[in-house]
């Protein structure tokens, strides 16, 4: 759980600064479960650069409660919860030097989305909040007040979430926290689980990703690993202490995101990835009289591949099915063998392909179009899916026919503005695999929309 909070204070001496303002919303990784906004009597004077800045008066604030009036909601809202701001360090001494005055000993853990940022985005431009959002396309208001400024460092958390694919911060959340034995928690735990799209991590008590996987039912699949029977599944029951998920919306994004954190993060109960996530493909040859055809075979070599599968049998039937479909000549697709099942042959060469009777060129280039439906191949494109909550969409960004990451975005501006969209997305390393699990995902169901980049 984490508390995202923002705090203005009159300015002054070291130590000597009140709060005038300050906004905290409860999140749970996914949705803003409680919020807290108020204004503050500091009790003291602010200084007139402040009230420039943020806006905030003396006379705005002489019917405000006072830091002692609202530090039980303060302490209620943060309990057990990690807090999280921008300059955190500041925040977080604010907060400790009021209850301090109080006789209070308050005390929490914390994460600065600066220095997460810097981590996780550092080739941004800069790394202050206004500037920061800016580049990634986030919607700010209120700017310099509490509420303003917690929304955007939330909104920059969610990012920062995302592309966290080594999970640096939730592992080191896990590691700080006190862990016991499971017990009845088991049942606990899938209760928490939402019953939709994502990918879920499993963790022991020493805070250690013992495993991941995707599901489009999390609370289902979860619910499989603690009733499985077998070797394997009873360790990873007796050693599951804590599990977590991230909602991805997208299934195409689940298995994205899955292949990625495997390869990166290794956990000890995790199915070993084979090098290659298939074994044959399609490829297209030209044949002696000059014709393009289509034929299946192991995954040897790149040239003339148009896509890839998992088995032989996966291969033939997706060659049966473009042809027929796109009425393709079925003998030059190794369908048929007698000649009086082609539309025409001499010597040995079909002259008409299909039933419109064009020439050689003709039929090469409409086999050549309706396989490029079904490649990557030097396609600049966006693939825009469902997100995580209404009016959110998921973005995956295809460049020269090379998988270059996701994101997710809630304005048409962010994806419409190529340098936007490209920081939004979370950098990923893409190859055969990603290659391979996008087409094959695009050849069986459907996504919301595709863009080219190029038009």
């Amino acid at each position: 759980m984490y508390a995202v909070l923002d705090i203005e204070t009159t300015g002054g001496k070291y130590n000597e600064e009140g709060i005038t303002e300050i906004a905290i919303h409860k999140f749970d990784g996914h949705q803003v479960v409680d919020k807290f906004i108020s204004l503050v009597n500091p009790e003291r004077e602010i200084q007139p650069f402040v009230v420039n800045l943020t806006g905030i008066n003396n006379k705005m604030l002489r019917t405000a409660p006072k830091f002692h009036e609202v530090a039980k909601r303060i302490v209620e809202i943060t309990q057990d919860s990690v807090l999280v701001a921008h300059n955190a360090q500041f925040d977080y001494r604010i907060l400790r030097t009021e209850f301090r005055r109080l006789g209070y000993n308050f005390e929490r853990k914390t994460l600065c989305t600066v220095d997460l940022a810097k981590k996780l985005i550092p080739d941004a431009e800069s790394h202050s909040l206004g500037k920061l959002v800016r580049s990634l396309g986030i919607p700010v208001s209120d700017r310099h007040r509490a509420n303003g400024d917690a929304l955007a460092t939330l909104k920059l958390f969610k990012v920062l979430l995302s592309k966290d694919l080594d999970k640096s911060i939730v592992n080191h959340i896990m590691r700080s926290e006190t862990q016991g034995e499971l017990s009845p928690r088991q049942l606990d735990m899938v209760e928490q689980m939402p019953s939709e799209t994502g990918v879920y991590y499993m963790y022991n008590k020493e805070g250690e990703l013992i495993f991941l996987g995707k599901s489009n039912n999390i609370k289902k699949k979860v619910n499989e690993h603690f009733i499985k029977n077998g070797e394997r599944a009873r360790q990873i029951q007796k050693e599951t202490k804590k599990v977590i998920f991230e909602k991805t919306g997208s299934e195409l994004v689940a298995l994205l995101k899955e292949n990625e954190e495997l390869r990166r993060n290794k956990p000890k109960y995790a199915q070993h990835r084979r090098k290659k996530l298939f074994s044959h493909a399609v490829y297209q040859v030209m044949d002696d009289c000059g014709y393009v055809t289509l034929k299946a075979a192991s995954h040897t070599f790149s040239k003339g591949m148009v896509t890839t599968f998992n088995s032989f049998q996966g291969a033939r039937k997706f060659i049966r099915q473009i042809t027929i479909e796109n009425e393709l000549c079925e003998k030059l697709n190794g369908l048929v063998e007698a000649k009086n099942k082609c539309l025409e042959s001499k010597d040995g060469c079909c002259k008409e392909a299909h039933k419109n009777g064009k020439d050689i060129l003709d039929y090469n280039k409409r086999a050549l179009e309706v396989l490029a439906k079904f490649s990557l191949a030097g396609k600049n494109i966006v693939i825009v899916d469902k997100g995580r909550e209404t009016g959110e969409y998921s973005a995956i960004l295809i460049k020269n026919g090379a998988f270059q990451g996701f994101g997710y975005y809630d304005l048409n501006h962010q994806i419409n503005n190529i340098h936007i969209l490209e920081s939004v997305i979370t950098p990923m390393k893409g190859d055969a695999n990603t290659t391979h699990i996008l087409e094959s995902y695009l050849r069986k169901k459907r996504v919301i929309k595709i863009l080219d980049l190029n038009s």
